[in-house]
């Protein structure tokens, strides 16, 4: 481990004392060489750049230049360390040697760029004293002088140029390519370019500050999105629970009811019986009297037992119609009329929502597809010049590999903030001959193409090459639900939150019906946010 100070002079990604050093914003210290090398492993040429000691994003193409002061910190060091280890002369392959030392060779502490010299503690001296070599320009030491001179005229680059924006010569200025610019002193040009820089440190201080409050901001919709989706998660609970509590009554209610009608109709048919069993023992007492009587063969013992003929009272038949089981039919009737009620609203059409997945091989090849094949979005990857067309050209759409000719089917796509989509079903992919198969070319023109296009809050309906604005309740859709009943021949779409609809197509189409999904092309950045589809999860 060295010293603190060794420690302090020490580039944190090659882990050696700095070489070229420079200050990024954010005021950590770089060797130039080794900062352009960790940007150009991460990140692409249009930036972003960021600082690998803080992670804090800097602004696009930041300006590096040598930290002189820091330079020659790390020069003394090294001059003083070697001193102190008794190296008078420079080791070789490690630091500039001065130019004037005859037999040994002592370590340069200064450039001059009008000798185009390095010179050493010593000389550099003889350089300040001399009056003929006064004037001539000393700069901290430097391995190549031509880097701070002009390669045309060899002269000191003493001006800028603000129109090339890049320093220059005197001669340069007058006589050559910069003629007619504007030029000002170096000097001038770094204290105007110094406080442009303490403005944009100024501003990205205060951007760090909004970034920072957008970060706390999350975090409080984060943890109060956790506690409202568990708050309704117990509310809904609560709500089912009750409709349960109610619907078990009226089973039980119901239940008793046909339960007491059994008891009271076995009840009276019980007692039916017991009168028609008492009428039946009567009527066998008779008969048996009767028929001993007609055995008497004392003609006055038999006419002194029967005097006249029995009176007989009919035997009544059961009124079935007291046994009709209508308190039952009422009791079912109640029911149906229970069913049908609760089929007004079930099946929801949430129930009827298809697990959907991406199809590679219609995907154009300026769209990226999650590795799940859920997400869509326009490729982060430099692909050559986005095509001059309009964000919501059909051409950048891939179709579901689902396909549709019967049935009900509904499905949701989360739109959330993007600025630009287009969303709908489309007749499927035509076979290539030459390999896989390949998108439909501009369904916005097919007539079995139907879909909404949103494009900077404004929505619109379109199919065979007509477009309607619709007003989607004057709210923006985060979520957009479509629905396709092929018995009907109808696709509807809604607003997937509050399942409002938004617009209704009449379809008329035999063929396979695709769903089709287009996040349109990326406007400076602010259309990257894919489109998602919406995926129930298994319930635990």
């Amino acid at each position: 481990m060295g010293t603190i100070e060794e420690d302090i002079l020490e580039c944190p990604v090659c882990q050696d004392l700095f070489t070229d050093p420079v200050t990024l914003p954010c005021g950590h210290n770089f060797c130039l060489t080794c900062i352009r090398n960790v940007w150009d492993a991460d990140v692409s040429d249009a930036g972003p750049f960021f600082c690998p000691e803080c992670q804090i994003m800097l602004p696009s193409s930041p300006t590096l230049e040598i930290n002189t002061s820091l330079q020659t910190k790390v020069k003394d060091f090294t001059i003083n360390r070697s001193a102190a280890m008794g190296q008078k002369t420079a080791p070789s392959g490690t630091s500039i040697c001065c130019d004037h030392c005859i037999e040994e060779k002592a370590v340069a502490v200064r450039t001059c760029l009008t000798c185009d010299a390095s010179l050493c503690q010593a000389h550099a001296l003889l350089h300040r004293e001399r009056a003929a070599l006064r004037e001539h320009t000393l700069v901290e030491v430097i391995e190549d002088p031509m880097s701070m001179k002009c390669r045309e005229h060899r002269e000191e680059l003493k001006l800028f140029c603000k129109e090339e924006k890049v320093p220059v010569c005197c001669l340069c200025a007058l006589v050559g390519v910069h003629k007619s610019h504007q030029t000002v002193q170096i000097h001038e040009a770094c204290s105007d370019f110094k406080g442009m820089l303490e403005t944009t440190m100024s501003q990205l201080l205060r951007r760090r500050s909004e970034a920072e409050h957008v970060i706390k901001d999350l975090e409080s919709l984060y943890a109060e999105t956790l506690k409202s989706t568990a708050d309704f998660r117990e509310r809904i609970s609560e709500k089912y629970s009750r409709i349960r509590f109610v619907l078990d009554g009226d089973e039980r209610l119901m239940m008793q009811i046909i339960d007491a009608e059994e008891t009271y109709m076995t009840a009276w048919l019980d007692t039916q019986r017991a009168i028609m069993e008492v009428h039946l023992k009567e009527i066998n007492n008779l008969r048996a009297a009767s028929k001993s009587l007609l055995q008497e063969t004392n003609d006055l013992k038999f006419l002194q037992y029967y005097s006249k003929p029995l009176d007989l009272a009919p035997i009544q038949e059961v009124d079935k119609d007291l046994c009709d089981p209508e308190r039952l039919r009422t009791v079912e009737r109640l029911i149906d009329d229970l069913s049908m009620a609760l089929a007004q609203h079930l099946p929801r059409m949430w129930s009827y929502l298809s697990t959907l997945s991406l199809d590679s091989k219609t995907a154009h090849p300026k769209l990226e597809l999650s590795q799940d094949r859920k997400q869509v979005q326009w490729s982060r990857q430099p692909l050559g010049e986005v095509p001059s067309s309009q964000p919501y050209d059909s051409q950048y759409s891939v179709l579901a590999e689902e396909c549709f000719t019967t049935g009900k089917h509904y499905w949701e796509v989360i739109v959330q903030e993007k600025p630009y989509w287009l969303l709908g079903m489309t007749t499927g992919p035509l076979p290539n001959k030459d390999g896989p198969t390949v998108n439909i070319s501009s369904p916005d023109m097919n007539k079995t193409s139907w879909y909404i296009y949103h494009g900077d809050g404004q929505y619109l309906a379109c199919h065979n090459a007509q477009e309607k604005q619709l007003s989607a309740g004057g709210k923006r859709l985060r979520k957009l639900g479509m629905f396709a009943d092929l018995q009907k021949g109808e696709l509807s779409f809604y607003d997937a939150d509050t399942l409002a609809v938004v617009h209704c197509f009449a379809v008329e189409c035999k063929e396979p019906l695709y769903p089709v999904f287009n996040p349109c092309i990326d406007m400076s950045g602010l259309n990257r946010q894919p489109l998602i589809l919406l995926c129930l999860r298994d319930c635990d």
